[in-house]
């Protein structure tokens, strides 16, 4: 059939045209994909990147021959040369398979690409992009789509080899060619200067294209305008006319208004390049090219591939006879775009900073504008669009020795504009959906009716098409919109793109050219139905960014780091990770492969952006947090001694110091402001803050390749990691000096870190109480969730090894009257004041930070110490068994008891343990102490409901259930009759284990039995009783009535011997009161006798060990005085305590 009879309908012209661009694009793609991965073989060493047969040195000489020869290779001769490549034939086959057939695919797309171009010559195709808008500019997209492959094609420099090793690899393994071979191989030789070979190809094509550049003078120099003309005509503006804000953006040439001006410049360059003979003939044409060549000096082909517009367009016209002129205007426009294109770009970057600000602010405040204005909004995302491309493209391709025209510091300013218009859109899609509804039904559809009623001829298939237009939009109402229904006008849109074609040829019936009106009408409703169906496509035409992808990451991030580093611009940082979710808009079908990396791409960079995000904002926080406990340790009780100091001196009138000394300031000077321009550093971490926390509480969460990211989680995250370093080093412990923070002191700046923690809230929605209950609540465990040691580990080593070591040492002692451990005068001074870490208010500060469950690991780990001591003291019961035994049937036997008294070893290390013992004990008793205060204030209801439940345990009740309540009550402070955690550290211990392989003979038995057990506890009270005596030669055993004790911490043995008296007897199921009524007979026996001594060394302080007796039974739940009484006459206790004050009163005077 011949082209002449063929209908304009069946030319298919609007169907080719979508695919073969489509299609173009996803060319585009694999040929730019092996480019790259050319480059990679290229840069890296690693072997495994690049396939073997391309880098081992034996191939070397057989591809470097294909390649000489390409495309003829003669197999047959060159059998020395090619040998090599027997072997690796079926991995090049497979291996080189995808890109071979790539190659082939470009061919067969060029092929329908020619054919499509000389079917548009023959119909005589009328292009004018202000009236048949779809057919020009995809006739266009498909003319530069084409060239850009055939010049990225041409940059493949492994092309041949790749072809050629195919081909060989297919000939020695089927005994021909490849049939394509033949036709590629000719192709990639004839494309080798791709655009010399398209100049001669597009001959032809000359009128066709030079038609469509030409129609561009109308809508080209009115897009590329200064950013001083923008400003004078007040584009974008809403507010610059209040009376008519309400009125619809309109234009005759609705899609060109939102067109890219970079789509734009490379049809003129690409276009003219190839149909260069009207730019001599054609004023129209000439002024387009050189608008378009003043405006940048490279172009983007596709993605990061550039194309050096003036340096190419001079070498293709060097060669042409009569072309001096127009080289001369490439030189003139080239010094035009390298001196001014740069500050015309940054001013237009500046203006659309103003007016996309305003654009949005108006919009969020009154999103019904969305309606009328969507063209602006549209209009502005693609001019911003253009700009950032621009600025990314000639930054990366600086031909200029001055840069800053290619530093933006406030680019991010700009794309977050951007995203909020795009926001804007999504959120208010429905709200434009209602309003062009309407607008279509309403008067699209009228005014479309009147104009097809006004055509005098109007063909059958024309006539058809136009009242489906119609009647599609009369259709239309509001309460579609209501009911949530999915609108699609494709159909519609696709017919009018074939409606162009249809009119656009030259002997149509209806032709388009006479009826522009028509033309220009249907475009805006093209326009109106997109608002309707395609939002989402919209933002993608006019505002995708995917770019920065893999593309241009450096750049990416460098401008990140630029836009946190600046505090003015920090507030829009989050623009990066929203523009992560851009990425993958730049896939495409024909290249699935790819989809992985990008996702990939895009999913690291959104991470690492919000990380980085919440790093800095952890880090201001840091920051404030240091200056607020800075101020907070000024309130500190030690720096107030200075000021009572200078007040008591200045009562006085005593001189003070040195005259020139300056006066110390007060707290809360820093917040008397004399001047409102005075800005200290605190204000201006507070305004870092406050920008980027706007950054961070921008979105909830956003969406990446179907990930979702949450910007509030990172920094929660990072605040909870920080919160738990800066907890642990402001208790300020030093392993080698043992010198750590006082209690007060750090709960003092904890508490300082948390107002600030807590005034976050006032900048992000974050729930600043879990990140609280997170880390206080690990740092009362011994260890944190990352396995560092928390301040409840820091502690309750320090107060073991540190503290009560000392005291061991007989450095410090426990003074009852104070409730705490005091310092003694010793030559070696300590380092640290025990009572600044051991009175009332350290302690409370201490269950402060620690909580319930710290403290019960602190008692724990004193009760630990507790055990040791006790296992060693059962060993030295063991050793004295047989003379404790008869002792301690034998209490009224004074000469009896004298002479088994001096049989006794280790008596001295056996009150020294008791007295460790104690020394913990009075210590946890101080913590339980602290503990009950600090829960009464928290929880006083709680706290009184547990006392209550304590006090009222029935005798005849359990003793698993009683300890279980003893339990409860322990852990709120609470003072039991027997302490829990003392009976579950001695029963844990393990006879075998806790006794040595000596103590196993002394008892002749493998293990201890549970009997031999009990005898071991009653003989180790009787052991304690019977050594008392020994306390009185002790120079300092003497009683201190000031500090109500002893102070080598005799008084201590109270508490030990009935807490751990009350423990074993429970453990061992005996009676604590029996047991305590008989140590009581044998210390009272063993005390009487001292009496009678006559030795003043011996019992020098022997009414200071009669006091022991008292303090037993005042301590004591299970003993009265009544009984103490019956053992040893209360006469002797008080003429004791008559003799310790007496002896005290004489001392001090």
């Amino acid at each position: 059939m011949s082209r002449g009879v063929i209908q304009p309908s069946q030319q298919k012209l609007a169907e080719k045209l979508t695919i073969l661009n489509d299609r173009g694009i996803g060319m585009l793609t694999r040929v730019y994909n092996i480019k790259k991965q050319g480059q990679v073989w290229k840069a890296c060493g690693d072997p495994k990147a690049k396939p073997s047969y391309l880098v081992d040195k034996n191939l070397e000489s057989a591809v470097k021959f294909i390649v000489r020869k390409f495309p003829a290779v003669e197999t047959r001769n060159n059998n020395q040369q090619l040998a090599q490549l027997q072997k690796e034939k079926s991995e090049i086959l497979k291996n080189l398979a995808l890109y071979y057939f790539t190659f082939v695919d470009v061919m067969e797309f060029k092929d329908h690409v020619c054919e499509l171009l000389n079917t548009i010559d023959a119909c005589q195709v009328f292009f004018d992009i202000t009236v048949n808008f779809d057919l020009t500019k995809n006739y266009l997209d498909l003319v530069v789509t084409y060239t850009t492959l055939m010049t990225i094609l041409s940059r493949i420099e492994e092309r041949k080899a790749i072809i050629g090793l195919y081909n060989y690899a297919h000939e020695m393994t089927h005994g021909a060619s490849d049939r394509e071979y033949p036709r590629l191989g000719q192709m990639i030789v004839d494309y080798e200067n791709p655009l010399k070979k398209l100049m001669e190809e597009f001959v032809p094509h000359g009128k066709s294209l030079s038609d469509a550049l030409i129609s561009l003078q109308m809508v080209y120099p009115r897009r590329n305008l200064s950013a001083d003309q923008w400003r004078n005509a007040q584009l974008l503006s809403l507010i610059s006319a209040p009376s008519t804000m309400l009125n619809p953006a309109q234009s005759d040439t609705m899609p060109c208004e939102y067109l890219s001006l970079d789509a734009m410049e490379k049809w003129i360059v690409f276009g003219f390049i190839l149909c260069h003979a009207v730019l001599n003939s054609d004023a129209a044409a000439l002024s387009l090219w050189k608008l378009a060549l003043q405006s940048s000096t490279c172009l983007c082909l596709f993605r990061d591939e550039v194309f050096h517009i003036h340096k190419a367009a001079e070498d293709l016209f060097v060669n042409i006879r009569g072309y001096n002129k127009r080289i001369n205007d490439i030189r003139e426009c080239k010094e035009q775009a390298l001196s001014h294109a740069g500050s015309m770009h940054r001013e237009r970057r500046k203006f659309l900073r103003s007016a996309l600000k305003e654009l949005a602010t108006v919009l969020a405040d009154q999103p019904g504008l969305l309606g009328p204005k969507a063209l602006f909004v549209f209009m502005a995302l693609s001019f911003a669009r253009d700009e950032i491309i621009w600025l990314l493209r000639h930054a990366d391709n600086i031909q200029k020795k001055s840069t800053d025209d290619f530093i933006d510091k406030h680019i991010a300013e700009l794309i977050f504009y951007m995203e909020e218009l795009r926001a804007h859109v999504r959120k208010y899609g429905p709200v434009m959906q209602r309003y062009y509804v309407q607008y279509l039904s309403g008067f699209d559809a009228v005014v479309l009716n009147e104009l097809v009623q006004n055509l005098s001829v109007c063909p059958e298939d024309e006539s058809i098409i136009m009242s489906s237009f119609v009647n599609t939009m009369t259709s239309l109402s509001v309460k579609q919109v209501e009911d949530g229904e999915v609108f699609d006008f494709r159909g519609l849109r696709l017919d009018w793109f074939r409606l162009q074609a249809y009119t656009s040829v030259s002997k149509a019936s209806l032709g388009i050219a006479d009826h522009k009106e028509l033309g220009k009408m249907m475009n805006t409703i093209i326009f109106h139905t997109k608002m309707v169906d395609s939002l989402v496509e919209m933002l993608v035409e006019t505002s995708d960014l995917s770019i920065f992808c893999s593309f241009y990451s450096r750049a990416f991030e460098k401008m990140f780091q630029q836009c946190l580093e600046l505090p003015s611009q920090s507030r829009h940082s989050i623009c990066f990770p929203l523009l992560c979710t851009h990425f993958m808009s730049c896939t495409h079908e024909l290249c699935p492969e790819e989809r992985h990396h990008i996702g990939d791409r895009s999913l690291s960079l959104c991470n690492m952006f919000l990380d980085e995000m919440a790093k800095q904002a952890r880090n201001l926080i840091t920051d404030i947090c240091t200056e607020q406990c800075t101020l907070s340790d000024q309130l500190l009780p030690k720096h107030c001694a200075k000021t009572i100091s200078q007040a008591v001196n200045k009562k006085s009138k005593k001189a003070t110091g040195k005259k020139g000394e300056p006066e110390r300031e007060k707290p809360g000077v820093e917040s008397m402001r004399k001047n409102r321009l005075l800005v200290t550093n605190l204000d201006k971490l507070h305004t870092a803050l406050s920008e980027l926390c706007f950054s961070i509480n921008y979105v909830p969460n956003l969406a990446v390749w179907e990930h979702t990211f949450t910007p509030r989680e990172y920094l929660t995250s990072h605040l909870e990691i920080r919160f738990t370093k800066s907890i642990v080093g402001m208790t300020m412990y030093n392993q080698a000096t043992q010198e750590i923070a006082k209690p007060s002191e750090l709960l003092t700046s904890v508490r300082a870190y948390m107002t600030v923690l807590q005034s976050i809230e006032n900048y992000v929605t974050i729930d600043i109480t879990r990140v609280f209950n997170n880390v206080l609540l690990q740092q009362t465990q011994h260890l944190d969730s990352h396995g560092e040691p928390t301040i409840t580990s820091l502690y309750t080593n320090w107060y073991l090894e540190t503290l009560l070591r000392q005291v061991s040492n007989g450095h410090i002692a426990y003074f009852p009257a104070m409730k705490a451990f005091v310092n003694l005068p010793t030559e070696n001074e300590l380092t640290f004041n025990a009572e600044e870490y051991s009175d009332i208010s350290e302690m409370r500060s201490l269950s402060e930070l620690l909580g319930p469950y710290g403290m019960k690991f602190l008692s724990e780990s004193l009760m630990w110490h507790i055990s040791s001591q006790v296992a060693e003291l059962k060993k030295l019961v063991v050793e004295n068994m047989e003379v404790l035994t008869q002792m301690r049937t034998s209490f009224d036997k004074p000469e009896h008891m004298a002479a088994l008294f001096k049989k006794l070893t280790s008596v001295d290390s056996v009150l020294k343990r008791m007295t460790i013992i104690g020394v913990i004990l009075s210590f946890r008793s101080l913590a339980q102490e602290a503990l009950r205060d600090v829960l009464s204030c928290h929880i006083p209801f709680l706290v009184s409901s547990v006392e209550d439940f304590k006090d009222h345990i029935p005798r005849e009740t359990d003793m698993k259930v009683a300890m279980n309540v003893y339990e409860l009550s322990s852990a709120a402070g609470l003072p039991c009759e027997i302490d829990p955690a003392l009976v579950v550290a001695l029963s844990s211990q393990k006879s075998g284990e806790a006794q040595t392989h000596a103590l196993k003979k002394l008892v002749c038995a493998e293990n201890i039995s549970p009997e031999e057990e009990y005898k071991i506890a009653c003989l180790l009270m009787v052991f304690v009783a019977v050594s008392l005596p020994t306390l009185a030669s002790n120079v300092m055993s003497q009683y201190s009535p000031a500090i109500e004790g002893h102070c080598n911490n005799i008084h201590c043995l109270a508490k030990a011997i009935n807490q751990i008296a009350a423990a074993l007897f429970t453990i061992h199921k005996g009676s604590i009161e029996d047991r305590l009524k008989e140590f009581l007979a044998l210390a009272s026996s063993s005390l009487l006798k001292i009496g009678q001594e006559t030795d003043k060394m011996t019992t020098r302080n022997r009414e200071s060990v009669y006091l022991l007796l008292d303090m037993i039974v005042q301590e004591s739940p299970f003993l009265t005085m009544d009984l103490l009484e019956s053992c040893f006459p209360y006469v002797l206790l008080r003429n004791a305590y008559h003799a310790v004050y007496k002896q005290s009163i004489s001392a001090n005077a």
